[in-house]
């Protein structure tokens, strides 16, 4: 027994031991201390330990060397030091005393985790130390740390074994410290589980009521800052069966007084004084709905908690809870009135009685106002359903009744509700216009536009015709007819507004035919930034209408209406109207751009930028982009307009880049278009010019083809020139070269001297020299008619195939005319007239045999076959005609044509 008894006593002395071990090793640490050269300085190792620091009540951090036992580090925790915790085994700040950072390195991550823990509880309980009675006590350093992290883990007793709580104190004035602590201390999954004990005990809301009750009866205020402040870790938790318990009707009040006593606010706040005293709820139509009216006022207290009580102290996610339940409720409340057709049908009835007053109408349509704003919380599916029910109803109507009237915020309203209406379906809309006949809506927003409602009022007007006459969104039967009635109506009303506003200038005036709307108003005083919106809508239309606009344009004169902008003092109206201006142009539109150069209408434009001089500004861009603009996009009866109308006053500005590529632009045009009119020639010289090129190789041929023939060609040379002499007044050719002289003889290679003498008819010895002669130049012609019905193929290639032969039957036709009349009108020459017979008759009186006549003839008619396809042979017919009539002279026995 004693030795048994004495090895236990051994065993559990070495647990201890071990244990003691373990312990050291979890508080072993390194204390580092930051140099100024930005390296850590080792300043020992010891052992680490949380305790009250000597000669104080306060809590700290105690290092002592672990071979002598000297202190290395005493560090008092405040509630303002920044702890950081990095890579699990090392603690760091700054210690504001030593102006220093100090570091704890630890041996084993469970130490650094421990120690960690007992800092941020520390910390934690210097924050709520005016709650009193919540310390965290020091570990006893005999105390091993494994078992006192078990006890920190477990000391409340609520807690199961688990570690998750298994019930909240009892709602007691004492035990709401307690309370506040586990609400603000835990982590998210205590906090989770707080939230669903809270929610499951029927009796927290009404005893903390009643708690605050007492403390404010009894002006207890330590205890009133304590519930506010427990309030708000409940608001905190963001969990929504909270939510429903604190914003009921029967807690609301008292969480809003309990929220008055804020510590941090020296004076109390009547919060509740005002939601009792100020706020009213007023009923355009009773609601009969009992759960649609604490809808309603929830709604209101969530939002004035929001807005007004809590704003600085509710985080993201809180925030946005309670915005969700807003939109839940306002979906919930709409959904329930549209339901409700008696109470739709009730509204619009009372809005169309005219016993209704003046104030009850302005309720009923703010109610509507409100009614369509809130109606963006439904699907949208149901959307839809519902702004086509109000339209069914009527809505229109009401809103066009509330256009007409003079005050300003009913008028805004109907404007917003219009603007709701075309963002959800705008055919809605546009349906209604196109029914409807007088005085109709579209004429009521025309007019509103130009009327002062004030500025914001202006823009709404603007959207609301944009939308109206948007050509990407319009569908059906109505895309037409909405743009006709605009245009028709009350373009024109717009365009004068303008014209009127400006100081008239010599602008023509068109006499309008558009209804609708007032035209004989008067003229007065408009607002700038009215007339730039209707300048806005202009471009809009320009941009989206092109065809529509572009005809009121070109008829009504309006752009030079328009661009009276330029002479306002206002210089974004100047710039305006150089943005209209530059979308006109931007359609690269033919008839657009003529009418501009037509009727000078850049004028303005550029008057206006010499008038600005050096200033730079966004008048000066946008002149500048404009040009810039024209010049890119090639406009070229733009740049020659504008350069030869006004470089007088623009080349002061020369010294800018776009105004120098502007006339570098026009430059390059004027030179092109000199290069073009010297490079086109008149018709018939190109048809002269051919006639002298197809004579020229006629002649080169015939010098190639034989030598022999040198001093007859040369003869024949100078035949033409002869010839060609003898003309009558009409034109023809006569021609005038002697009957009697016979064929010329050419030259014998044996006798180069040799003149042959005239030819003498009653010779017959004579006969056969001219025989002689013909066989030779039979060669010559055979080779010459090959080579020319070469060059033929060749021509004919190169001349344009597309030329249609209605055109080349036209052309012939014209020539036969021309020579038949100048066969009429001359007088009959037997010389010019039988020259092709004359020559013919010779061949066959010197014996020219039939076979080389007939293929001379084939030759001939293949070379006309070859050509007769070409227009331009059929237009110099005529002509070549003559020149064949000159080649027959004596030196050749037949036309080689």
């Amino acid at each position: 027994m004693a030795e048994q008894e004495r090895r236990e006593a051994e065993a559990a002395g070495g647990d201890a031991a071990a244990v003691a071990a373990h312990a050291s090793s979890m508080q072993r640490v390194k204390v580092y201390r930051l140099a100024d050269g930005g390296k850590w300085d080792d300043q020992g190792t010891g052992h680490v330990s949380i305790e009250y620091i000597e000669g104080s009540k306060e809590l700290g951090l105690t290092v002592l060397d672990e071979e002598d036992n000297e202190t290395l580090l005493i560090h008092n925790i405040t509630s303002d030091d920044i702890y950081r915790k990095q890579e699990e085994t090392i603690i760091s700040w700054r210690d504001h005393e030593a102006a220093t950072e100090l570091a704890l390195s630890f041996q084993e991550a469970t130490g650094c985790s421990y120690i960690w823990d007992h800092i941020c509880d520390i910390q934690r309980n210097l924050q709520f130390s005016n709650l009193g009675a919540l310390e965290v006590g020091p570990r006893q350093a005999s105390e091993p740390l494994e078992a006192s992290r078990v006890l920190h883990s477990n000391d409340d007793s609520f807690r199961s074994a688990n570690g998750e709580f298994r019930e909240l104190p009892p709602v007691e004035l004492s035990n709401l410290p307690l309370i506040l602590k586990i609400i603000l201390e835990g982590g998210i999954t205590d906090q989770i589980r707080v939230a669903e004990l809270i929610t499951q005990d029927r009796y927290f809301f009404p005893k903390l009521v009643e708690i605050f009750r007492m403390c404010e009866d009894l002006e207890n205020l330590d205890d009133l800052h304590m519930i506010f402040k427990l309030v708000k870790g409940l608001i905190l938790l963001n969990n929504p069966a909270i939510f429903d318990k604190i914003f009921s009707d029967e807690f609301i009040l008292d969480i809003i007084g309990a929220l008055e006593y804020d510590p941090e606010v020296p004076r109390g706040q009547k919060h509740r004084a005002f939601l009792k005293d100020h706020v009213v709820f007023k009923e355009a139509i009773p609601i009969k709905s009992v759960s649609v009216v604490s809808k309603i006022h929830q709604t209101y207290r969530i939002g004035y908690l929001k807005d007004v009580i809590l704003p600085r102290i509710l985080d993201d996610a809180t925030l946005a809870s309670l915005n969700n339940m807003i939109h839940m409720n306002n979906a919930s409340v709409i959904s329930l009135l549209k339901d409700d057709v008696g109470f739709i049908r009730e509204l619009f009835a009372r809005m169309r009685s005219p016993d209704v007053s003046t104030e009850s109408k302005r309720e009923l349509v703010l109610f509507l106002h409100e009614f369509c704003t809130l109606s963006k919380s439904l699907p949208l599916v149901q959307q839809l359903r519902l702004f086509r029910d109000l339209s069914g109803e009527g809505v229109f109507e009401i809103i066009s009744d509330v256009l007409q009237s003079q005050d300003r915020k009913i008028v805004s309203a109907g404007t917003d509700i219009l603007i709701l209406f075309l963002n959800q379906d705008p055919n809605l809309l546009r349906s209604y216009i196109v029914q409807q006949e007088g005085n109709s809506l579209l004429g009521l927003l025309v007019k509103g536009m130009v009327t002062d409602f004030g500025e914001e009022m202006h823009c709404q007007f603007l959207e609301i015709l944009r939308i109206l006459m948007d050509s990407f969104t319009m569908s059906g039967a109505h895309r037409d007819v909405i743009i006709e009635i605009f245009y028709e109506r009350h373009l024109d009303y717009l365009v004068d507004v303008i014209a009127s506003s400006c100081s008239p200038r010599n602008i023509p005036r068109i006499t309008s035919t558009s209804v609708g709307v007032d035209r004989n108003a008067e003229v007065h005083r408009i607002r700038p930034e009215i007339l730039l919106n209707v300048c806005e809508l202009l471009c809009f239309c320009v941009v989206h209408h092109p065809y529509r606009i572009k005809c009121n344009f070109l008829i009504n004169n309006a752009i030079e209406k328009i661009l009276t902008l330029t002479r306002r003092r206002e210089k974004f109206l100047v710039v305006a109207a150089v943005r209209f201006m530059r979308t006109i142009i931007s359609r690269n539109d033919e008839h657009l751009i003529r009418h501009v150069v037509k009727f000078n209408l850049l004028k303005p434009v550029i008057d206006a930028f010499v008038k600005n001089g050096d200033r730079y500004n966004m008048l000066h861009s946008g002149v500048l982009e404009l040009l810039e603009y024209i010049r890119k996009e090639n406009l070229k009866y733009l740049v020659i307009y504008v350069v030869e109308s006004f470089w007088d006053i623009l080349a002061k500005f020369e010294r800018f880049g776009s105004i120098q590529a502007f006339k570098l632009k026009y430059q390059q045009y004027m030179e092109s278009a000199e290069t073009r009119s010297s490079a086109s020639v008149p018709d018939t010289r190109k048809k002269a010019e051919q006639r002298g090129l197809e004579k020229e190789e006629e002649d080169y041929f015939n010098e190639d083809s034989d030598e022999e023939d040198s001093g007859s060609g040369r003869r024949a040379k100078h035949a033409p020139n002869q010839h060609s002499k003898a003309k009558e007044a009409n034109g023809s050719e006569v021609d005038d070269r002697p009957k009697s002289a016979g064929l010329v003889d050419y030259d014998d290679d044996d006798d180069d001297d040799f003149n042959p003498p005239p030819k003498e008819p009653d010779r017959p010895s004579e006969d056969d020299e001219p025989l002689k002669i013909s066989a030779v130049r039979r060669k010559i012609v055979k080779k010459v008619v090959r080579k020319h019905a070469d060059l033929e193929v060749c021509k004919r290639q190169k001349i344009e195939t597309r030329i249609s032969c209605a055109k080349i039957d036209a052309v012939t036709s014209m020539v036969s005319k021309q020579t038949d009349l100048q066969n009429k009108n001359a007088p009959p020459s037997p010389t010019s007239s039988t020259t092709s017979t004359e020559t013919n008759g010779v061949l066959g009186e010197h014996g020219t045999n039939s076979d080389e006549h007939q293929r001379s003839q084939e030759n001939t008619e293949t070379s006309r076959q070859t050509g007769g396809d070409c227009i331009k042979d059929v237009g110099s017919m005529s002509s070549e005609k003559a020149v064949n009539t000159k080649n027959t002279s004596d030196s050749e026995p037949y036309s080689v044509r």
